[in-house]
């Protein structure tokens, strides 16, 4: 079976990034919209130079000026973009012509083809998640269909539903939040357990 790729989103805190660098997920999100696990670019960056090299960092945006986006990629403090709004084909394609790094374009799936919609995006790969992204609730896995792009599987994973997610789905990654939390923060214990339990499954 391939590797599935990990990314752990919503990391705020030194202490968050101590722990992914223990146990050293594929990827790792910083959240820059409005959300209680917002970050700002300065604090992001903080955060990006405690980051172990190996991990990569995603920034999370929704419906956010172009320009933004670039300044944090040229600042160093992300390699890849995530795009968790309502951006559309044009501003993709905008995006593209002006950095290099890959894009992941957040799809709500409500329905059977909302993800086929998306087939010939420019984006680099889908992450699917429900309709309200970041709220930890799962939408039915049935409704994903074979995509046709590498898909970041989201919304309600947790260590309960992961293998299970992963066998009905077979995506390229998965993505949890607060799936790895308690108390609205990211739990270490929660992070390997979650992590260790896809890389041996």
């Amino acid at each position: 079976m391939v590797k599935i790729k990990i990314k752990i989103c919503g990391l705020t805190r030194p202490c968050d990034v101590d722990a992914v660098n223990i146990e050293k997920p594929d990827y790792i999100g910083f959240v820059f919209a409005e959300s209680r696990r917002k970050v700002s670019p300065r604090q992001a960056l903080e955060l990006r130079k405690r980051l172990d090299y190996g991990i990569i960092p995603v920034g999370v945006f929704v419906d956010e000026p172009i320009e933004n986006i670039l300044a944090a990629t040229q600042n160093g403090i992300i390699e890849v973009i995530q795009l968790h709004g309502a951006e559309n084909e044009a501003y993709i394609k905008r995006l593209k012509k002006s950095t290099q790094k890959p894009v992941i374009k957040a799809v709500s799936v409500e329905r059977a083809g909302d993800v086929q919609k998306w087939e010939n995006t420019s984006a680099d790969y889908l992450l699917l998640d429900n309709k309200s992204g970041g709220t930890g609730r799962a939408f039915d896995w049935n409704l994903i269909g074979e995509p046709n792009k590498p898909c970041f599987l989201a919304g309600g994973l947790d260590t309960d539903n992961i293998l299970s997610a992963i066998n009905q789905t077979n995506p390229f990654a998965v993505d949890i939040s607060s799936g790895v939390e308690t108390g609205g923060s990211k739990d270490p214990v929660k992070i390997k357990e979650f992590i260790r339990k896809v890389r041996f499954m």
